[in-house]
């Protein structure tokens, strides 16, 4: 049995719900294949996300962190490969913040890979019926910046812990509200998908070889 933290975020952008918070929620306490759950909610904020999460690893002491935050225009659970060193706000944070073009460490490397084994995530995703995808930019948000400074606390400090991230795509209520024409995804499917790969996640150390890139 290992122990996953699962994140997600409270609303931000002026919405009154966040589908990575509803979601990880409905997974606090249980035991999913190899896991026993524990979920959090971060605030969506640049200054407040990391130290939140590594508040919430010294005190869960999880094997396993999986990171996930809703992002406009994503159709299907996007299994994030890697974090950069850069932070570039197209809309102000939920305390007002917009910095642009700055480090989420100063001083750290450009970038970090996901430690999860994401291509085996996304295959077994796909395998139950739930669109899936390995996605080669986080943006340069706060989901971003939470994803760098999950990576590069495994890095310095928690070598045995493995983590990354996951961007969700918004509720069909959101999507109706804002006359998004982009997909969307019910709040059922998006923890049936959290589910797997919590479960994935857990069972699986080393990443299968599997062509899953982008040409562009």
């Amino acid at each position: 049995m290992v122990t996953a933290l699962v994140t997600g975020f409270d609303p931000f952008g002026g919405e009154a719900i966040n589908p990575s918070g509803e979601a990880v929620k409905r997974l606090d306490g249980r035991l999913i294949g190899d896991a026993y759950v524990v979920a959090r909610i971060l605030p969506a904020t640049f200054a407040g996300s990391g130290p939140a999460l590594a508040r919430a690893i010294a005190e869960v002491g999880p094997d396993i962190v999986i990171a996930v935050g809703q992002a406009d225009g994503r159709t299907a659970l996007s299994l994030e490969r890697v974090a950069i060193n850069v932070q570039d706000a197209r809309i102000p944070d939920n305390e007002g913040a917009s910095p642009i073009d700055e480090p989420v460490v100063p001083g750290g490397p450009a970038a970090y890979w996901t430690s999860l084994p994401i291509k085996a995530m996304a295959a077994a995703l796909r395998a139950q019926g739930i669109p899936a995808e390995i996605s080669q930019t986080a943006g340069t948000f706060v989901c971003n910046h939470l994803f760098y400074s999950l990576a590069h606390l495994i890095a310095t400090e928690c070598p045995a812990l493995r983590g990354g991230f996951i961007h969700i795509p918004l509720l069909p209520e959101q999507a109706a509200r804002n006359a998004v024409r982009y997909g969307s995804m019910s709040l059922a499917t998006i923890v049936a998908g959290l589910e797997i790969a919590v479960a994935t996640a857990a069972a699986t150390a080393a990443d299968i070889k599997a062509s899953d890139g982008a040409i562009a």
